[in-house]
């Protein structure tokens, strides 16, 4: 029930601005070694050949594998990006790493996943920032690639985010996006992309390989939660944060009542 006040609070504006920064600035506290990403995940199921990762990136694959898979939807290599809403930094690490764009940044609102995501990936061409999504501080036409992962849905404001992602991208330049929202809310959010003056270029439920991912990644996060990292009064509300298989939002994604997209988007 505590679950569903909570998702259902998010739906209004003024609570997602209160809420999610104290939230995130908590969380970036928790050095915790095996967890550099703040995303549901994602699991090809078309049959492509594994992902080769690195060992000490095999842990958090399902999580990796949504920004990979998303990234590769348009040319990375040898470009400026940015992520808007980077977290614990593993996304725009993953990016740097193994697709090579000439630069990195990856910006968050919580300035204590900044300070983590600077200590704990360090790599050269990265960088994380300080920085809000409805005013982002970099000049106009700054980047070749816009990435938001699992982010916007915290936004006060969708349409002034996406005004400041058209300020900032380059001419022909490229915004990447997948979230969720709760099916009625669907053809809200749609609105709000074609009315940002980029164009629509792919759309994607991945509803699916979603829940294929939390299914497949349930042992190891429930590892987690079980161990000392946590105490007893936070696990079962941790467990829907990650969520686990059987959690409201595993069921949601699994019924559709919560709708997981990605967006490929150009100026």
């Amino acid at each position: 029930m505590l679950a569903k006040v909570f998702l259902a609070l998010c739906q209004i504006p003024v609570f997602r601005r209160l809420v999610w920064k104290p939230i995130y600035n908590y969380l970036a506290k928790m050095e915790l070694r095996d967890w550099s990403f703040m995303n549901y995940g994602y699991e090809p199921l078309d049959g492509r050949p594994k992902l080769q990762l690195l060992p000490k990136d095999e842990e958090e694959r399902y999580a990796a594998q949504l920004y990979h898979y998303l990234a590769i939807n348009t040319e990375i290599k040898d470009k400026d990006v940015l992520e808007v809403g980077s977290g614990r930094g593993g996304g725009a690490s993953h990016i740097k790493r193994y697709l090579h764009p000439k630069t990195m940044v990856g910006m968050d609102l919580a300035q204590n996943a900044v300070d983590l995501s600077n200590k704990k990936h360090q790599v050269d061409g990265l960088k994380y920032i300080q920085g809000n999504a409805e005013k982002l501080p970099f000049e106009a036409n700054s980047f070749d690639v816009i990435i938001n992962v699992e982010s916007c849905h915290a936004y006060g404001s969708m349409t002034n985010f996406l005004s400041e992602v058209h300020r900032v991208l380059r001419p022909n330049g490229i915004f990447l996006c997948t979230d969720m929202r709760l099916k009625h809310k669907i053809s809200i959010w749609e609105e709000e992309l074609n009315a940002s003056g980029l164009k629509m270029l792919d759309i994607k439920t991945i509803n699916d390989n979603v829940v294929k991912a939390i299914e497949l990644d349930h042992d190891r996060k429930m590892k987690r939660i079980e161990s000392d990292e946590f105490s007893e009064k936070i696990k079962k509300a941790f467990g829907e944060f990650a969520g686990i298989r059987g959690s409201k939002i595993h069921l949601d994604f699994a019924s559709g009542e919560r709708i997981y997209k990605w967006y490929k988007m150009q100026k």
